[in-house]
């Protein structure tokens, strides 16, 4: 079974383009939230034996695939420190607390791009965001998200890669300050080859799956207008734009020849966030563009989750029509064709 689905996963990618092993094209993989597991409140919260790598292996092939791969880290990955998030009742608060030990696996399934710009990034305060990047320096990989650290750069195969990354949360640049983010952006886009810009932003949910076009609040919280977001960080230089937040995918869109994801939703979230329903679909994007980050080509490989357990490869292709007939309704006049095997070209 494992070589089957390997074998799958490798012409399910190299089919979709005869030129995609060329020198002039750039392959960059996006997923959205991965958070693999929490040892906050209890270690009950990790995967059996600690062995992250399992619940993350069926995308590892694709990941190395790619000659960059996103993720955005939901919570820090810090030792057994006591939280700065205060919660009365940790059956309905949320925090977490990745043992550093797990990080490794992320190096290993190739993620080399890395957002800490989210909600659950000070869950443990200046401690576990320092302690990430420390983790992230000492692998050699980009991350960024915070005020100090809004950007980051990375050096691969001869070319480089900004990466920025913005929330709505307090310790990050604002996803709302459009002036500190255009300055952000068009500085990469000067010093760079490809600028990936990661947000997260808009409403929670499955009765969110839709681009509003317009400013969204979710539980008395300003998560932005991210279409409009998307398309400023676009005209400042951005070539591709991540999006997550939501916890579940979003339609994609085109702009100017550059490739929109407004929500990656969840990707690998072991226990503690909801996977049930379209909560639980996990998209891996493949986006593929030319050298100067005008789009190409992309495809949406379909993974889902269950209840405390890793990701598996989809062979229905359900995320992949999710998004399909997200993008319809929410873009009717997108310049993207969108298969139901997840295949996305230019029309």
């Amino acid at each position: 079974m494992i070589a089957r689905i390997s074998t799958l996963f490798l012409g399910l990618l190299l089919s979709t383009s005869a030129f995609s092993q060329t020198d002039s094209l750039v392959r960059i993989a996006g997923v959205g939230d991965i958070n693999l597991g929490t040892s906050f409140p209890s270690k009950a919260f990790l995967p059996p034996n600690n062995n992250a790598a399992a619940i993350i292996a069926p995308a590892v092939e694709l990941f190395k695939l790619a000659d960059v791969a996103f993720g955005n880290l939901e919570g820090p990955f810090v030792g057994e420190v006591p939280p700065a998030k205060r919660c009365k009742d940790t059956t309905k608060c949320y925090i977490f607390r990745t043992p550093p030990a797990y990080f490794p696996t992320l190096i290993d399934a190739g993620i080399n791009l890395m957002s800490v710009a989210n909600n659950h990034s000070f869950d443990f305060g200046p401690v576990g965001v320092n302690s990430t990047f420390a983790l992230i320096d000492s692998f050699g990989v980009a991350g960024a998200g915070t005020i100090e650290r809004p950007y980051a750069i990375y050096y691969k195969d001869g070319r480089t890669y900004g990466l920025c990354a913005f929330s709505p949360n307090s310790g990050v640049v604002s996803i709302n300050d459009y002036a500190r983010v255009k300055q952000i952006v068009q500085y990469l886009d000067t010093i760079v080859d490809i600028v990936v810009v990661s947000f997260h932003g808009g409403a929670e949910g499955k009765d969110y799956v839709n681009v509003p076009k317009k400013r969204e609040y979710f539980l008395g919280e300003d998560r932005g207008d991210v279409y409009e977001f998307s398309k400023m960080v676009i005209d400042a230089g951005a070539d591709v734009v991540f999006g997550h937040g939501p916890h579940v995918p979003r339609a994609i869109h085109l702009y100017k020849d550059r490739f929109i994801a407004f929500s990656l939703g969840n990707f690998c979230t072991y226990s503690r966030i909801s996977v049930s329903g379209v909560n639980g679909y996990a998209p891996l994007i493949m986006v593929t563009t030319k050298t100067n980050g005008t789009f190409v080509e992309a495809k949406i490989h379909s993974f889902t989750q269950s209840f405390r357990s890793g990701i598996s490869f989809d062979a229905q292709d359900r995320v992949a029509k999710f998004i399909k007939n997200l993008t319809l309704k929410d873009f009717p006049d997108s310049p993207l064709l969108i298969t139901d095997d997840g295949t996305v070209t230019k029309r």
